[in-house]
C-alpha cells in the first residue's frame, strides 16, 4: 500500500502488474478492494492502479475543499503516468468521466459501470432508499444505514439474498460503514462534479450495466451510450449495481480486449 500525502490528508493506493496503466475507481459504497476479483486478469497485461477515494477505505477524510478529479490528476502525476485507461464503478465511473472531460489528453480509454447522471430525476424507489438511509443516520443507527445500502446496491431490486454470492455482504459492510462515517465531510468539502459535453469525448468508451440493477441506472447507461460518440453498451446478466463483485469473470473478459485497443 502506498500513501500519497497532501495538505488534506493522504490517499491510499496499490499498484499491481506491468504494462499500459489502468486505473480502477471504486463505487461510493465500497473501497479499492471491490476490484480485487478482476485485478489478476488485468495485471497480466497492465499496470493496475487501485486507490481509495478521499474519505473511503484507508484514505483520510477531507479536511478542506477537494475535488475527486484533482485528486486523480495529482495521483497520476505522482505515479508518473501521462495517459491512462480509466475504469470506474458507480461514483467512481462519474469521477472517471469527469476526469476525461477535464483532461482529455490524459485518457486513452474509458469504461463506465453504472455511473450516475447529475441531475437525474430519480424514481420513487430511489427516493425511498435515500429516505431510509437518512432516517437511520439521523437516529444514530449506523448498522441499519449499512443494511439499507447493502439491500439497495448489493442485493438490488431483482433478486433475493439467497441469490447473492455468500460472503459479499460481509466484505462490503466495513467499507460502507467507513463511507457513511465520512459522508458528511465529503459532502461539506467536495467541489462536486465538473461536468461537460459528452459529445466531446473522443476516446473508446465502454458502458456496462447489470441487468439486475436499479432501473434508473439501466436508463442512465443508455443515456451515456447515446451521448458519447461510439460508446458500446455491455450488459451483465448476473450482476446488480456492483458489477466487479457480481460478475468478475465476465467483466474481465469484456475489459481485456477493450483495454488492449
Amino acid at each position: 500500500m502506498i500513501e500519497l500525502a497532501d495538505d488534506l490528508g493522504h490517499l491510499a493506493c496499490t499498484v499491481t502488474g506491468e504494462g499500459a496503466p489502468v486505473v480502477l475507481l471504486h463505487a461510493g459504497v465500497a473501497d479499492h478492494h471491490m476490484w480485487d476479483p478482476v485485478v489478476p486478469a488485468l495485471a497480466a497485461r497492465h499496470t493496475v492502479i487501485q486507490y481509495d477515494l478521499r474519505g473511503f477505505g484507508q484514505s483520510a477524510p477531507p479536511t478542506g475543499p477537494f475535488s475527486d478529479t484533482d485528486d486523480l490528476r495529482r495521483l497520476l502525476d505522482r505515479l508518473g503516468h501521462r495517459s491512462v485507461r480509466l475504469v470506474g464503478s458507480s461514483w467512481g465511473g462519474r469521477v472517471a468521466l469527469d476526469f476525461t472531460l477535464a483532461h482529455p489528453a490524459r485518457v486513452h480509454s474509458l469504461a463506465l459501470l453504472a455511473a450516475p447522471w447529475p441531475g437525474y430525476e430519480w424514481s420513487a424507489d430511489m427516493h425511498a432508499y435515500d429516505e431510509a438511509e437518512t432516517a437511520a443516520l439521523a437516529a444514530g443507527d449506523l448498522d441499519t444505514a449499512v443494511d439499507v445500502n447493502l439491500d439497495m446496491w448489493l442485493r438490488g431490486p431483482a433478486r433475493a439474498w439467497e441469490d447473492v454470492d455468500a460472503g459479499l455482504a460481509e466484505r462490503l459492510r466495513g467499507p460502507i460503514r467507513t463511507s457513511l462515517v465520512h459522508q458528511d465531510a465529503r459532502e461539506r468539502y467536495s467541489e462536486g462534479a465538473t461536468g461537460g459535453d459528452l459529445a466531446t469525448i473522443a476516446v473508446p468508451t465502454l458502458v456496462g450495466i447489470g441487468r439486475l440493477d436499479v432501473p434508473d441506472f439501466q436508463d442512465i447507461a443508455r443515456r451515456y451510450v447515446a451521448g458519447i460518440p461510439g460508446a458500446t453498451l455491455v450488459e451483465f446478466a448476473t450482476a446488480a449495481h456492483l458489477v466487479p463483485l457480481d460478475a468478475p469473470a465476465e467483466l474481465a473478459a469484456a475489459l481485456g480486449p477493450f483495454l488492449a485497443r
